[in-house]
């Protein structure tokens, strides 16, 4: 008679290895978020870059304040000197000046998915800087954290675990059987002007679950659910980021169902691009499968990024020529490439577009600053092509 197995690691230790690594969690958070203090933006931009962002002139602007179409700015008591405009202030100026680079209303509104089904590829990382870059140029942004881990829910200043109610401020009373018909109860302002927020928090997972049965029932209805969310809430905002789980659940098959636009980052190295081949092709299946059931959905583009690229590595390189051959058309022309900057600013729940003082003026800031802008400045070109209001600027600018 065969003797019985033995597990020694059971149900009690992985309880006990979770909490031992919740308390790691609840330390490294504890230094970002200090009891009683509020995440908020110490960005200031001096004359020369506030005109540059208008679009405007150092005189124009200095005209306005003088004539008081813009308030006088705000001055060192000591020097004199003028202290630097915030970016509420510039996008103020910009309405003065007509500047504000916004769809008009009979544009539809960008749902914007960065999507694949793997993690650790850079799916946040895109979201929050991209969400960051927009703003900075003027344009209305809503971020919508569909991940229970709260990556970028973390990045904007809230800790999930104390700062966000599942009951209350996620999309998980949304797709709940008899929620709310709108998404406003969770929309978030947030200390980036112009940015809003609606947050995650691991009690999101539970939705996966309560999905996975409704859709037995009401497949039609789980399928556009989150769709009818975010047309709830688009005519406020020009770009809705929508940041999916890493995987092929309900709530990335609604995000799919959502978006009216997809950025697919892909590292260039192997085991990730070949990931990201198989996310497309299911992509292609699924959507062919819901397709039956609540109609087909197509995209004002479908792009791939590749990031984390690091031009020493002969790997990358090789893969990245190989992913221009077989992508020509797919591509963006910008690389996120792999940076430091990137790593480090996370480590603070930080982007790489709030960091102010001397770290703004090294190389490796200065040129993490040039492919992020690129990548932002192509997708925000891709999301203006979509917009019939912008297609003459476009033209005038040799876009189109």
């Amino acid at each position: 008679m065969a003797e019985p197995e033995t597990h020694p690691i059971g149900l009690d230790e992985i309880d006990a290895l979770a909490s031992r690594a919740g308390r790691v969690i609840e330390k490294l958070r504890a230094r970002v978020f200090s009891p009683g203090t509020s995440k908020s933006l110490d960005l200031r931009f001096n004359v020369r870059s506030a005109a540059e962002m208008c679009g405007r002139t150092e005189k124009a602007l200095r005209d306005a304040e003088a004539d008081g179409r813009l308030p006088e700015p705000e001055k060192d008591p000591a020097t004199g000197r003028r202290t630097g405009y915030s970016l509420a202030e510039v996008n103020r100026m910009r309405e003065v000046f007509g500047t504000l680079p916004r769809r008009a209303p009979t544009d539809p509104a960008t749902v914007l998915a960065v999507q694949n089904f793997k993690g650790g590829v850079g799916k946040s990382t895109v979201v929050v800087h991209l969400a960051q870059y927009l703003a900075l140029k003027g344009y209305r942004v809503c971020v919508v954290d569909c991940d229970s881990q709260a990556s970028t829910t973390s990045v904007f200043g809230l800790n999930p675990d104390v700062d966000v109610d599942e009951e209350e401020d996620t999309l998980y009373p949304f797709f709940r059987h008899g929620g709310p018909t709108s998404l406003h109860y969770a929309l978030r302002a947030t200390y980036w002007p112009g940015i809003a927020l609606i947050p995650a928090n691991l009690g999101l997972y539970d939705a996966e679950y309560e999905f996975a049965a409704r859709m037995v029932r009401e497949q039609d209805f789980v399928l556009d659910r989150l769709r009818a969310g975010i047309a709830s809430i688009s005519d406020q905002f020009d770009v809705i980021l929508l940041d999916p789980p890493p995987a092929l659940g309900m709530i990335s098959l609604s995000v799919l169902r959502a978006a009216n636009a997809i950025i697919v980052p892909a590292p260039p190295n192997n085991i990730d691009f070949g990931s990201t081949a198989h996310f497309l092709r299911m992509m292609s299946s699924t959507l062919g499968e819901l397709a039956q059931h609540g109609g087909a959905r197509g995209y004002h583009f479908v792009k791939i990024l590749a990031t984390k690229m690091n031009d020493q590595k002969s790997a990358h390189m090789a893969i990245k020529r190989m992913m221009d051959a077989v992508f020509p058309q797919d591509m963006l022309g910008a690389v996120l490439k792999d940076s430091a900057e990137i790593d480090n600013a996370s480590a603070n729940l930080m982007t790489v577009y709030e960091l102010t003082g001397p770290a703004t003026r090294s190389e490796t800031h200065k040129r993490c600053r040039v492919y992020l802008d690129a990548v932002g400045r192509e997708v925000e070109t891709e999301i203006r092509k979509t917009w019939p209001s912008h297609q003459a600027a476009l033209r005038k600018e040799g876009i189109l």
